[in-house]
């Protein structure tokens, strides 16, 4: 979620700009840009040789969380990460939890992550800065740190397997997407945003795609690979949050309506009250 109501997250809207003649002081009023952004992290179970050479021996996984680009380089291991983010982000901290040394991390440059071995499950807290041209303020997001591996509702399967069972199915992945949008910005920061386009996620499924737990149809989808985010899942995302908006709008309405419908009846009661007082 965003933390100032002018850069905000999920939203996208293409207006035709009102520019201004002072691009340094002055914003292009009417516009919205945004890029889109993916955070999370990957986790591999240590080997009996890996953890014997650890000052923590009681240390089960390897892993990393990021913040990157949506996007995946062709024929990469990794998820995402196919564009340098650094034209609009100046640094990331990762905070993580108190038992870390230096538990909060400050990464200054590409890429923008932060990789440690542990045994249990916690929240990250990711604070992103901009670039001083932005004239924008930090955005945090909180991320769930992912080590074991995705099981579906109901399946028996559990939660937290035996660790040779894990280390056989492989990396565990556990990816967000997001759209960071601009409002009304800079005009020396449309102009270096312009610059940089990001590069296009793939129409198609090419790979395995992201476990998401808001879509369980995807569990099965998820597995096979290094998996990557598609425009089809963009779509599917943005269908999923409207379909949320407008049941959200519907909720409103109706505790709304409730209300007025309690503030009548309590007008009447008071009605009442004073007529019996009066007739007293």
């Amino acid at each position: 979620m965003a933390s100032n109501e002018r850069v905000r997250v999920r939203v996208r809207a293409l207006l035709s700009p009102v520019l201004s003649t002072n691009s340094y002081v002055l914003r292009a009023q009417g516009l919205d840009i945004y890029r889109p952004i993916i955070y999370g992290n990957t986790a591999w179970v240590l080997t009996p040789k890996e953890r014997e050479a650890l000052p923590h021996p009681d240390h089960t996984h390897r892993w990393t969380v990021a913040v990157r680009s949506a996007a995946s380089a062709p024929d990469s291991d990794t998820v995402g990460g196919a564009d340098d983010l650094s034209y609009f982000i100046k640094r990331v901290t990762f905070k993580l939890h108190e038992t870390y040394a230096n538990a909060t991390r400050t990464v200054d440059k590409p890429p923008f992550e932060v990789s440690e071995t542990g045994w249990g499950e916690f929240e990250v807290n990711i604070r992103i800065m901009f670039v001083q041209e932005s004239g924008e303020k930090s955005i945090t997001f909180y991320h769930h740190l992912k080590l074991h591996p995705w099981t579906a509702t109901g399946s028996g399967e559990p939660e937290i397997p035996p660790i040779e069972t894990a280390a056989k199915l492989g990396p565990v992945h556990s990816w967000q997407y997001d759209e960071i949008l601009f409002r009304d910005p800079f005009q020396t920061f449309l102009n270096i945003l312009t610059a940089h386009p990001p590069t296009p996620l793939p129409k198609n499924k090419r790979r395995p795609i992201p476990f998401h737990v808001a879509n369980p149809a995807s569990l099965e989808a998820s597995k096979g690979g290094v998996p990557e985010f598609t425009q089809e899942m963009e779509k599917d995302e943005a269908e999923r949050l409207e379909a949320a908006r407008v049941q959200l709008a519907k909720e409103h309405q109706r505790l709304h309506q409730l209300v007025l419908q309690k503030e009548a009846e309590l007008s009447q009661v008071k009605k009442e009250i004073e007529k019996m007082t009066q007739g007293s």
